[in-house]
């Protein structure tokens, strides 16, 4: 049938209509979405942030731990946030992420209108279009994305209002540098910074181009494409290598490098930020406990009020060397580890594991005791719930976790009474170590316990324990310093009695030495090589117990409530390594004392320095003092009972093999040290010197019954002196830490004579021939 004009002309008044129906929606349309933009921009929705706030973003900062060598050691935060500067990036790193996350970066002004079409056209199948800009707008003022679609089109509109703001008031530089120092990485890294020391132990700036890519990987999603987390590492990998194409896409890499990269795996050097975990945990808490004391004073002039720890991004420059905590904490680990193997097989035979000594109602009151003190108890108590109750749920079985040797990680789930858990628990040997340099004070390495998650109390400072025979030297020392002894002169270590009312004593006090042999005549130095109590009790006659006290106290280790007694001859005070090591550090140092220096200086979120340490120093001991003492201990290393740092006679030994750690060590250099063990093996000490550093180390049950029966095993030469035979052996492998092997310096006028052959002309005797072996008998007993 024809068409009529009529008809035609009907169509085309259609087409018309609907061409002009289409534009006044159209029109309509962007004009709803204009308005929408206006009343975003007019704050009809919500405040928008306004210039001050897009300048300096509310953002906390986390403050940093970096140790002598320039490593990240821990971080006080809320947020694990610490910045990096731009040029602090490596160039592989931008390109990575401009290549990846947005292409056009570089050309547009906040808004990609190419990638945003395409998104539209495609419903988003074809890629996104959030440029780095607006995703730096969504981190800063996105709180959470609506599910609701209206909200969420005015929260869209918000951040492309911010996003232009932010372009016109940052560079590109500045906003890439943003955006990488506000994304989470999950696992408490927040921003590139934090991320890159933790997941490779790494400055940003030292990031490989395939460990650049992982990180950038990670940008898309951190959890589902995490190197980290063993369900998403084939992911991460994938994804990364997805970032190489994307850098061969856009000309950042030749196709050859991206095959190679490609075929490497992922290879992380993970760190935790956990307070918990990672390096120098007991450390970082000690550092806490100083920081929030110091910071109370200390008023920031930006909030005109004191710093906060959390997030006012300070940065905490220490004097523990990274390299060294490290070899430490393996010492420590390795040898723990082995010896409490060895004393849980032990205990198999003990009816009343893990006590010794004790009756069945000592161990009532002291589990009882233990149970009082736990944290357990002290929670219940304060949401009142009743003595009875709380006593029977220390009876119940419950999920737990607990500390583990043998288990991955150290911990494993199982299920016990809360009271079977606290005998468990005190079944474990402890310990403490701390390495200082003795001409600065400054604190090398520092490991509280066998681990902070489980273990909190830390055995460097806050512990007290008997010293045994490391408290020795003191009173050789004094003995030197008043009486002008040489470590040449002998004594008849014949059984010596201190009698009633002498020197405060209540009651004649005859101190034994455990092997029982008596009637030798023997140099000093022989007699604290050989810890004879006996001797020690004719010194201490001889100066008496005053002097020596004043000594120590000279020497920094704490006198309040020592006891001015003949006994302390044989370290019955209770003293902590940490004032240990600063007071040996005085006889390595030519009798200068220095306060044990921890952090070095403080620098504020701009780098200024608010805080700078002065060294605390005084002379306290006679050069001649000092170094005669050294003299006399490097006897405790050639024939006594640290003398298995220097041979390798016992390397078939079941006994070495099994308990000594790292055996043999075969030390040639001087070695100034003494070994301690206290009544029933209790304590385990060994404090050991070269000239540049002093280390000394403690083990032992946090319950004195907890110990060893034998003193082979308990004695501080087995428990202790394995820890820096092994952390020396790590040390001296490390030629950059320049751990000195030299001889310790001698006084140009030294009047004391030091050489026993010349020493014995000079009283007018034939030189004694030195019949003298290493004494590294399992039968040691340094205090009785």
């Amino acid at each position: 049938m024809a068409v009529t004009k009529a008809q035609i002309a009907t169509e085309k008044e259609g087409k018309k209509k609907n061409v002009s129906l289409f534009w006044k929606i159209y029109a309509l349309g962007v004009g709803f979405i204009i308005l929408m933009f206006l009343l975003a921009a007019w704050e009809v929705f919500g405040d928008l942030p306004d210039h001050t706030v897009l300048e300096n973003p509310q953002t906390e900062l986390a403050t940093e731990i970096v140790t002598a060598d320039g490593k990240p050691l821990g971080s006080f935060y809320n947020d694990n946030r610490k910045p990096v500067k731009f040029d602090d990036l490596p160039t592989h790193l931008i390109d990575a992420l401009v290549s990846t996350e947005d292409e056009r970066f570089w050309d547009h002004s906040g808004i990609d209108g190419y990638g945003t079409t395409r998104a539209v056209a495609y419903l988003g199948t074809a890629g996104g279009a959030s440029t780095i800009t607006q995703q730096l707008a969504k981190l800063y003022f996105t709180d959470q994305a609506s599910s609701n679609t209206f909200e969420r089109l005015i929260q869209k509109m918000r951040e492309w209002i911010i996003t232009s703001r932010l372009e016109q008031q940052y560079t590109k530089q500045e906003i890439i540098t943003q955006y990488l120092n506000e994304f989470d990485f999950i696992f408490q890294a927040i921003g590139i910074r934090s991320a890159s020391n933790i997941y490779f132990n790494k400055e940003p700036i030292q990031l490989s181009v395939s460990e650049s890519a992982v990180l950038v990987a990670m940008l898309k999603n951190p959890r589902q494409f995490n190197p980290h987390r063993e369900i998403s590492k084939e992911k991460s990998l994938n994804r990364r290598n997805q970032v190489f194409f994307q850098m061969v896409r856009n000309g950042k890499m030749t196709e050859a490098v991206k095959d190679s990269l490609s075929a490497i795996p992922i290879k992380i050097d993970y760190t935790s930020a956990d307070h918990n975990e990672g390096m120098g945990t007991y450390f970082r808490e000690n550092l806490r406990s100083w920081l929030t004391d110091w910071a109370k004073e200390k008023i920031n002039p930006e909030t005109d009020k004191p710093y906060n720890l959390y997030n006012d991004g300070l940065k905490i420059n220490v004097t523990i060397d990274y390299r060294m905590q490290k070899m430490a904490e393996e010492a420590v680990y390795a040898h723990m580890e082995r010896l409490q193997a060895e004393f849980d097989h032990q205990m198999t035979r003990n009816k009343t594991a893990p006590f010794t000594d004790l009756t069945d109602s000592q161990i009532e009151n002291t589990m009882k005791s233990a149970m009082k003190r736990s944290v357990r108890w002290r929670e219940m108590k304060r949401k009142g719930i009743a003595e009875t109750a709380i006593i029977k749920s220390f009876s119940i079985k419950t999920d737990m976790t607990i500390f583990d040797w043998k288990a991955d990680y150290r911990e494993r789930d199982t299920i016990m009474t809360p009271m079977d858990s606290i005998r468990y628990y005190k079944q474990f040997l402890h310990t403490g170590m701390m390495s200082l340099e003795p001409q600065t004070g400054h604190v090398k390495a520092w490991v509280g316990g066998i681990n902070h998650k489980h273990f909190k109390y830390d055995h460097v400072e806050l512990s007290k324990r008997q010293a045994g025979s490391t408290f020795k030297p003191f009173l050789y020392s004094t003995a030197i310093d008043l009486l002008h002894y040489s470590p040449c002169k002998e004594y008849s270590d014949g059984e010596y009695t201190i009698a009633a009312g002498k020197h405060g004593n209540t009651n004649d006090w005859t101190p034994k030495d455990s092997n029982g042999d008596y009637g030798n005549i023997m140099t000093l130095q022989e007699a604290l090589a050989k810890s004879k109590n006996t001797i020690s009790a004719r010194l201490m006659d001889e100066v008496g117990p005053q002097p020596v006290v004043d000594r120590v106290g000279q020497l920094g280790i704490d006198i309040e409530n020592m006891d001015v007694v003949p006994s302390l001859a044989l370290g019955t005070a209770d003293v902590s390594l940490y004032q240990m090591v600063a007071a040996y550090g005085v006889f390595a140092n030519g009798g200068i004392y220095n306060k044990p220096v921890l952090v070095t200086s403080i620098e504020d979120k701009n780098g200024t320095v608010i805080y700078q340490y002065i060294p605390e120093s005084k002379d306290v001991m006679n050069p001649e003092t000092a170094y005669v003492t050294v003299n006399l201990m490097e006897g405790v290393t050639r024939i006594g009972s640290g003398a298995r740092l220097r041979g390798t006679w016992a390397i078939n030994d079941p006994f070495y093999k099994e308990v000594i750690t790292d055996y043999p060590y075969d030390f040639k250099n001087d070695i100034a040290g003494k070994t301690g063990t206290t009544q029933n093996n209790s304590d385990g000490w060994f404090m050991g010197m070269v000239p540049n550093l002093v280390t000394g180390v403690w083990v032992g049950g946090d319950d004195r019954a907890v110990h060893f029966a034998r003193t082979k095993y308990g004695q501080g030469a087995t428990m202790a002196l394995p820890i820096w035979g092994s952390y020396m052996k790590r040390i001296y492998a490390d030629e950059t830490l320049d751990i000195s092997k030299e001889p310790f310096k001698k006084p140009e006028d030294l009047s004391i004579e030091t050489d026993c052959e010349a020493y014995q002309r000079s009283l007018g005797n034939d030189p004694l021939k030195d019949n003298s072996q290493p004494n590294d008998s399992s039968n040691e007993l340094d205090m009785i």
